[in-house]
């Protein structure tokens, strides 16, 4: 079986051969199958979701949290703290985004929230770098939301959560080793749909 670190390095760099047009409607069907899934958890009331920004080649996200918004619910983004911990800022149409001072990723500028408020969340959108079959994931490898997750099962509360990937990172059952640190998904968005996995 091949390493996290591998199965990593392989997604990546499939990820880079993706052209410009591919990328951008992988990121218009994420929007399409994520506000359909934000829906359906929230009953079709607005509700409040803990989604990231994609940034380089990974899915586009963008489109989904302006969808998001314009359905009317509330979007929470991640900011990197010290020790691997996530804080959470609302994003509107004006909210600024700066480069992070620990992860290669692009974060909101506003009023910053602790684990709690995403713990209130309706449902969660997750980065992966893959999944397989038996809900196994991988991260970019920093560890933050293996710790946000460890950090709901302290408070009790784990809402509806679904990973993010491209079709082709969706892996064979027993593909990715895991760890007993690993916090499992259900349910993965991919540009082709919603992927259930019965766990």
């Amino acid at each position: 079986m091949a390493t996290k670190e591998e199965i990593r390095s392989t997604r990546r760099q499939h990820r880079r051969a993706l052209a410009p047009e591919q990328i951008a409607a992988a990121g218009a069907a994420l929007a399409g199958h994520g506000t359909a899934w934000a829906k359906e958890i929230s009953a079709g009331e607005p509700g409040t979701f803990a989604v990231y920004l994609g940034v380089g080649f990974e899915p586009p996200t963008l489109p989904l949290i302006e969808a998001l918004h314009r359905d009317g619910h509330r979007v929470l983004l991640p900011v990197c703290e010290p020790e691997r911990h996530l804080t959470w800022v609302y994003w509107t149409p004006d909210t600024r985004f700066v480069r992070s001072t620990y992860a290669p990723i692009d974060e909101p500028e506003g009023d910053r929230f602790g684990t709690e408020e995403a713990a209130a969340a309706t449902g969660i959108f997750m980065p992966a770098t893959a999944v397989d079959g038996d809900g196994n994931r991988i991260g970019q490898g920093g560890g933050y939301y293996d710790r946000f997750l460890q950090g709901l099962e302290v408070l009790g509360k784990r809402p509806r959560t679904i990973a993010v990937t491209y079709d082709d990172d969706v892996l064979p059952s027993g593909s990715i080793p895991a760890e007993e640190f690993d916090q499992p998904v259900s349910e993965i968005l991919t540009p082709s749909g919603i992927v259930r996995l019965s766990r």
